[in-house]
């Protein structure tokens, strides 16, 4: 009588941490496929949206589902999480398979299918582990809170087991499937716990092993093959890839051109980034009155810092860049250090790995020339540092007599994201002058330089021995076309009204996206 009790007691006891484990499952699955989208899609916000919408929509239908199966709960749960295993595990590494292979939009059409199906999948557990505990002797009162407890618990540890190790340790591929194989583990202890019930019981032990093997080997080999998937969205042959905690870093090269990539966005070519960087730099450095310290936000590949350095009366550089992945590379990889002369070893060189606008809300120092060269304003973490509030921040720490210059994406390709990026510096009381040249790599690129002092471009001066630059372009490089220029009509032929970005009207995404949709 008390072994019966004791098997009961077991039994009952596994439930609670299946259900535990298969939440916490439930929740890295959700958000992979909103990273998994993110990477892929573009849009972080946007697809982190569409993800757990679209899960959490199917865990309600799988809720629903749920009602209809009373008979043979162990062995119905036993297939959810056989299945859940094999599509979830399978998830990441399809997704890159679709990517290179099928049309645009295909891809999407998968991950938010996949999305659904894993999520509906989710939604049957719980009721089914629920109404297994309250069959074996639990009252369904006690039954139902404990595993809805071990379910929000597992939530908790299951977004911060991806966040904190899966992602940054395994990437997207290879977590995939070392949750799935969390998964199949499950089902396999609750099939052996309960095998007393299961009819043809050898042969789901077959079924599960299969399962097994497979995710297995996609341990040990699918990121391999997803690589050369993934190398089908390059042209270049890749050289270097890495997950880090914040984006996917890629190198590429063919023959003598290098080519950097964060989350799928070309960063530079080093055939022609010396002529965005002499942009970036010489204009800036001309209207400053001296340049004795000076602050990059962003620029974490060390080709900015490296025509600093070329000024010799420069004291210091201190370069912010949210991620340690990308100046340890440009510390460290060989093709870097050629390209960038070893600029982030330089003494004169401090690196802070801090998010732009944290470092400015904290620091004391004041700088002379402030160059913001940071990723375009894709998602919302981005926009941050394109609304009035970040440009008041990097205003206020710039000397008197100094300048700054921003990146500003393309006056051409997004002429009303340039504009109002323009908008809103103006917005912080700075004079500004609009600056663009064609980078081949990129396109026509423009920059927005500011200054509290009105900016001549007749009198910027090349000073420092360039590539590219001379100082008799920089008057020519003030110039926009009929349609790059400040004055923008919409299809109806109105005028547009251009508006400061702010934190709490954060339009720029929008525009941002509307326009770069073609391209």
């Amino acid at each position: 009588m008390k072994d019966m009790q004791q098997k009961v007691t077991n039994k009952t006891s596994f439930i609670y941490w299946a259900s535990g484990i298969v939440s916490i499952c439930g929740i890295i699955f959700e958000v992979l496929f909103g990273a998994l989208g993110s990477y892929i899609l573009g849009d972080g916000v946007k697809q982190y949206t569409l993800t757990i919408s679209l899960f959490l929509t199917g865990m309600g239908i799988g809720a629903s589902i749920s009602e209809r199966v009373t008979k043979r709960l162990i062995l119905a749960f036993i297939y959810i999480e056989f299945f859940v295993a094999l599509i979830g595990g399978f998830s990441s590494f399809t997704m890159f398979g679709i990517t290179a292979y099928t049309p645009d939009g295909t891809d999407a059409f998968y991950l938010y299918f996949v999305t659904i199906i894993v999520g509906a999948l989710t939604g049957v557990e719980l009721p089914i582990l629920i109404r297994k505990a309250n069959e074996i002797g639990e009252t369904i009162g006690r039954s139902t809170a404990r595993v809805l407890f071990s379910d929000y618990a597992g939530g908790l540890i299951g977004g911060l087991l991806f966040a904190f190790l899966l992602r940054p340790q395994f990437g997207i591929v290879k977590s995939a499937f070392l949750v799935g194989l969390v998964n199949l583990v499950v089902a396999l202890v609750v099939l052996w716990l309960f095998r007393e019930e299961v009819k043809r019981f050898a042969l789901h032990v077959a079924v599960g092993v299969v399962i097994g093997i497979l995710l297995i080997l996609g341990v040990f080999f699918g990121e391999a093959t997803a690589f050369s998937f993934e190398q089908k969205l390059y042209e270049d042959p890749i050289i270097h890839m890495e997950q880090s905690q914040y984006q996917k870093i890629i190198l590429t090269q063919d023959g003598d051109d290098l080519r950097l990539y964060l989350n799928g966005g070309l960063q530079f070519s080093s055939f022609d980034q010396h002529r965005y960087h002499d942009a970036l730099v010489h204009p800036v450095m001309s209207q400053a009155k001296q340049h004795d310290h000076v602050l990059i936000l962003g620029g974490g590949d060390g080709l900015a810092a490296n025509e600093i350095l070329k000024y010799d009366d420069v004291q210091d550089i201190t370069l912010v860049d949210l991620d340690p992945a990308v100046t340890e590379m440009a510390e460290t990889e060989p093709r870097l250090l050629d390209l960038n002369n070893r600029s982030l070893l330089n003494d004169k060189v401090t690196i802070h790995n801090q998010d732009a606008f944290t470092y400015l809300k904290e620091t004391d120092e004041v700088y002379d020339v402030i160059i913001v060269d940071l990723p375009d304003p894709n998602d919302e973490s981005l926009n941050k540092l394109y609304t009035e509030e970040f440009y008041s921040l990097v205003r206020n720490h710039m000397h008197p007599e100094g300048a700054m210059i921003v990146q500003a994406t393309s006056p051409v390709f997004a002429t009303e994201s340039y504009w109002t990026i323009d908008e809103t510096i103006r917005a912080t009381g700075l004079e500004t002058e609009n600056l663009h040249l064609d980078v081949p790599s990129f396109g026509n690129w423009g920059f927005v330089m500011a200054s509290r002092n009105p900016i001549d471009p007749e009198s910027l001066e090349v000073t420092v021995p360039t590539e590219y630059l001379k100082s008799s372009m920089i008057p020519g490089m003030t110039e926009f076309g009929k349609d790059e220029d400040k004055e923008i009509t919409n299809a109806d032929g109105e005028k547009v009204t251009l508006r400061p970005n702010t934190l709490v009207d954060p339009h720029l995404i929008e525009i941002y996206q509307q326009e770069w949709r073609h391209y």
